[in-house]
């Protein structure tokens, strides 16, 4: 069955959208709101008190869109962008806080500016890591490329960094050869979640634990578990397969399955033809976004698999009901995969992409 949405708030851009590296996107922490979006040269960061625009922060970027990504604090007084060769932290002034240097995703010598690598497409193209604040913003967890387990260049590794000064307080090996990672904060300041990309060849997950001394990682699903979001209550977490064939929440204490959802239970596209809806190409697969509108219900899409057909499908599901997942119904089109704020509510983009629609039941 469908369930009908409602429009909470129309929120749009800063800027023209021009591409995925300049869309805009939600970021919801304790007690504070942002829409952000990336120019050629800035960060833009909006606050807002509800859903109203209150201020607006211009970070400048230490290099051009598409070669790093950006993290900001829970009070938007830091930014931290993570790149080919460096993390930098900007703060609202513009000054750059600190800096920590790193071997280049691309595998160079090095290079002084974004100048020099700005046209090369191995720089471009890049493996890459990502960075986040931890809940209170007292910590920067990094994923960078650093020196492996005997010593040499070529291995990586996850950092946990004073965000006042970028002192390392904390640094581990991941095992890993990453295409791209995210990391996913968890409401306790002293828990991130890292989930990394390493192309066909699978996607580790990395659990830690930051007590102020010691950190601990734990490996949850093997090599084949995209880590999508954490529960608003920090004890579950959700991950779809690397497949896309599987939903699973987990107790976030251990890992373990709590409950999974397969996409079988998702019917092909009603815009498939009816000699096509038996055939694997028709099966509907999850996207690799989603997350919890609740602490019981998930919200996630198949936009992936149904662009052949027809317009795309977003999902509200409790993984641990035999009830099948219920299609959204929107008044107006939407694109592109929802994503989950919490306290009953998720956005998408608008149809052209320049506005974020928040939505509830």
């Amino acid at each position: 069955m469908s369930r009908p949405a409602r429009l909470v708030a129309s929120l749009d851009a800063p800027l023209p959208v021009t591409g995925f590296e300049s869309a805009p996107s939600l970021v919801s922490g304790p007690g504070a709101r942002f829409l952000v979006q990336r120019d050629d040269t800035h960060l833009i960061v909006r606050e807002l008190a509800g859903w109203e625009p209150v201020s607006t922060i211009r970070f400048p970027a230490p290099w051009p869109p598409g070669f790093g990504s950006w993290a900001v604090s829970p009070d938007a007084g830091l930014a931290v962008f993570a790149g080919r060769h460096a993390l930098s932290a900007v703060d609202r002034s513009g000054r750059v806080r600190w800096e920590l240097r790193h071997p280049c995703w691309a595998g160079c010598a090095g290079h002084p500016d974004a100048s020099a690598y700005v046209d090369d497409r191995n720089h471009r193209y890049s493996g890459s890591g990502s960075a986040a604040f931890a809940a209170d913003g007292k910590v920067v967890w990094a994923h960078v490329p650093g020196p492996s387990a005997d010593g040499d260049e070529g291995g990586e590794e996850w950092l946990v960094l004073d965000a006042a000064d970028g002192t390392v307080l904390a640094r581990t090996g991941t095992g890993t050869v990453a295409a791209g990672s995210v990391h996913v904060p968890h409401p306790d300041p002293g828990q991130m979640g890292l989930t990394i990309g390493e192309g066909q060849d699978g996607s580790p997950l990395r659990w830690g634990r930051w007590d102020g001394r010691e950190l601990t990682v734990d490996t949850f699903g093997g090599e084949d578990r995209v880590l999508l979001a954490v529960s608003p209550s920090g004890d579950r977490l959700l991950t779809v397969t690397h497949d896309q064939d599987t939903l699973a929440v987990h107790r976030t204490a251990d890992g373990s399955v709590a409950a999974a959802l397969d996409a079988d239970a998702i019917p092909p596209h009603p815009a498939a033809a009816a000699e096509d809806a038996e055939d694997d190409e028709a099966r509907a697969w999850f996207d690799y976004e989603g997350g919890f509108v609740d602490e019981d219900t998930v919200v996630a899409g198949t936009v992936e698999s149904d662009e052949e057909s027809g317009p795309a499908r977003h999902w509200l599901a409790d993984p641990a009901s035999p009830r099948p997942p219920d299609r959204i119904a929107y008044p107006v089109e939407v694109s592109g995969p929802p994503r989950a704020l919490g306290e009953g509510t998720w956005y998408t983009a608008s149809a052209v992409g320049s506005a974020l629609l928040v939505w509830t039941l």
